[in-house]
């Protein structure tokens, strides 16, 4: 075994340093104002998961969940996301109190990385879940919520790319020869590689009707500007008209400028089933997060009730926030020890100001130049009493 080294951190872990949770504490602050004002309420689960329970029903690839052994020898996992957990507390308890729940939360979750690549395996993620409601609402109200949400933290480039899992479903078998090609094009939408997709369909020896309807489809899907731009592909079915029931919702409550369709969407969460979306914003590379759909997740824990919602990567939120102002002057009331009792009583009425105040005696500074250089305002009681 080789030596760890005195300042190493397991593979994908990261130290949040004090600048950085300032801004983590602003976020959790202005979501919870948020969601709480839109009827949601917060909920914290474990950290700690049984593996047969929330490992298995995750849709988390198996081998990026970390695994532990209890005392008793069951195997558990570190919760590897917030909506599993979540629909087992709620399918035991919570929905024989009050149906449907809304269900808030801000909490960190774990997926082991097989190499650094500069991904996190312990990230915070923020989200709701809205549990005993099938209706079209349900995630009209998850989408507003989402818009929302991003609002409030100032971040005005952004758009929630809609799909839906039931009509790509459902042009992937039209078009294809078996459910094994339907299978491999759909993993290959998952990675986003659209380039391996047309290879795919060109080794499949496809008839011409049907592979040229693939090429045009993948040009076409992820840049649509209504629903009706989907119906040459997909025979009238109820996932259709669902979609087009949500876009009519979005439009009457004034979201439409925020809404954009592409129905190559596909999750690994394989138990998305319906409607799903995924949240872009100008400032980070990557999604910001994701919802949608997921009513056969409850049916894992014995309840057959429809379900929808959706989670933020905090750290990504991060990328796309504005840079922030300080909000509080940040003072300095350095004293020496013949005058501490005038100090502390300066940096308790500062306090009462509203002031962030650090207060420190100048016979624990090394360099006290550069520690006053840190400060906005300082306030001296070194020496002798004026």
């Amino acid at each position: 075994m080789s030596s760890i080294k005195l300042f190493e951190k397991p593979l994908g872990m990261r130290d949040t340093f004090p600048q950085i949770y300032g801004k983590l504490e602003t976020v959790r602050k202005i979501g919870s104002e948020l969601l709480r004002k839109r009827g949601f309420e917060f909920i914290k689960t474990p950290s700690v998961e049984y593996y047969d329970t929330v490992g298995k029903a995750s849709a988390i690839h198996d081998a990026t969940l970390f695994k532990l052994v209890d005392s008793q020898g069951n195997t558990l996992v570190l919760r590897p996301d917030m909506t599993t957990p979540i629909a087992r507390v709620a399918t035991s308890k919570l929905l024989k109190e009050k149906i449907p729940q809304r269900l808030a939360y801000f909490e960190n979750v774990f997926r082991a990385q097989q190499q650094e690549g500069g991904r996190p395996a312990e990230f915070e993620q923020m989200g709701i879940e809205l549990i005993g409601d099938f209706s079209v609402f349900a995630d009209a109200e998850v989408i507003i919520t989402a818009i929302e949400l991003v609002k409030a933290y100032k971040i005005e480039s952004f758009k929630i790319t809609i799909g839906h899992a039931g009509v790509l479903s459902c042009i992937l078998k039209d078009y294809t020869e078996s459910a094994e090609q339907a299978g491999t094009l759909n993993e290959l939408l998952v990675q986003r590689n659209y380039v391996g997709f047309e290879e795919a369909v060109l080794t499949f020896d496809l008839p011409q009707t049907k592979s040229d309807a693939l090429f045009t489809f993948i040009e076409e899907a992820m840049k649509l500007s209504s629903i009706e731009g989907i119906e040459k592909y997909v025979r009238k079915n109820d996932a259709l008209e669902y979609m087009r029931k949500l876009w009519e919702l979005l439009v009457l409550a004034g979201y439409e400028e925020y809404i954009a369709y592409d129905f190559t969407l596909s999750s690994h969460m394989n138990y998305y089933t319906g409607m799903l979306f995924e949240v872009f914003a100008s400032g980070s590379g990557f999604p910001l997060g994701n919802g949608g759909r997921y009513d056969g997740l409850l049916e894992h824990f014995g309840s057959n009730v429809g379900a929808t919602g959706f989670g933020l990567r905090v750290d990504r939120l991060l990328e796309a926030m504005p840079r922030q102002e300080v909000e509080q002057e940040n003072v300095l009331v350095l004293f020496s020890q013949d005058r501490f009792q005038e100090a502390l009583s300066q940096a308790q009425l500062l306090r009462e100001q509203q002031k962030r105040v650090t207060f420190q005696s100048i016979e624990g500074l090394q360099n006290v130049a550069g520690f006053k250089a840190q400060f906005q305002q300082v306030n001296e009681f070194v020496g002798e009493e004026a």
